[in-house]
């Protein structure tokens, strides 16, 4: 899953990024609100964690400006500025969460996955898809109750981003981009090595092959 983190705090934004990364994200950042609200606009992202205090452009400005464009990508709101009326402020400008500094990391990552499993229609626990169980915490996969599967972190990556998107023809451009940072995307013959190795785990028949199109994760609803 890729995300943007719009914060303009140095410390803050380097340590969000290697939790972010320890928890199987990609992660962009933009340390301005200009710049942040051009990526938002031009970039792909499953979710954006956007603080409000921002240089150049106010983070609720760019929350706006996204959400009068069409731009549904789902908003964690991080700010100091927590008090009640702003709150409402921040959800009347289209934002999915709120939360306020200072936090603790693990809350920001519970959140983020409570809203990514409520974009994709998943309100479980963990997240199950065919009988294949993902533990986001442990970055495990069982099959239909069997023993848990450590994974590494590009398989952890690649199979929640299939699981969320169950039924859905995905490209190896597409799956690229939602596993590895620009900085370190390699070639896309590497998806057929990782899609390989899911398939040990899973089953072979569960990751389907569509010619000249992707992958598809389980049958089409």
């Amino acid at each position: 899953m890729r995300l943007l983190l719009v914060e303009d705090d140095l410390v803050l934004s380097r340590s969000l990024e290697i939790d972010l990364g320890a928890a199987g994200y990609v992660v962009d950042t933009a340390r301005d609100g200009v710049n942040g609200e051009f990526l938002g606009a031009t970039e792909n992202y499953d979710a954006v964690i956007l603080d409000l205090g921002l240089p150049k452009l106010p983070g609720i400005e760019i929350l706006q400006r996204w959400r009068a464009a069409g731009n549904s990508v789902p908003v964690i709101v991080l700010t100091a500025r927590d008090a009640w009326h702003e709150k409402v402020d921040g959800f009347k400008a289209g934002a999915d969460d709120y939360l306020g500094k200072p936090f603790h990391p693990q809350e920001l990552l519970v959140r983020l996955q409570a809203i990514l499993k409520r974009v994709h229609s998943c309100n479980q626990v963990r997240l199950n898809v065919l009988g294949v169980e993902l533990d986001e915490d442990e970055q495990t996969a069982s099959v239909n109750g069997g023993p848990a599967h450590a994974l590494t972190a590009i398989e952890f990556r690649l199979l929640r981003y299939f699981m969320l998107n169950a039924g859905k023809v995905l490209n190896k451009a597409q799956l690229s981009e939602h596993i590895y940072s620009e900085s370190s995307e390699p070639d896309s013959n590497v998806i057929e090595v990782y899609v390989k190795r899911l398939r040990r785990i899973v089953g072979s028949d569960l990751i389907q092959t569509r010619r000249s199109q992707g992958y598809v994760f389980g049958a089409k609803p």
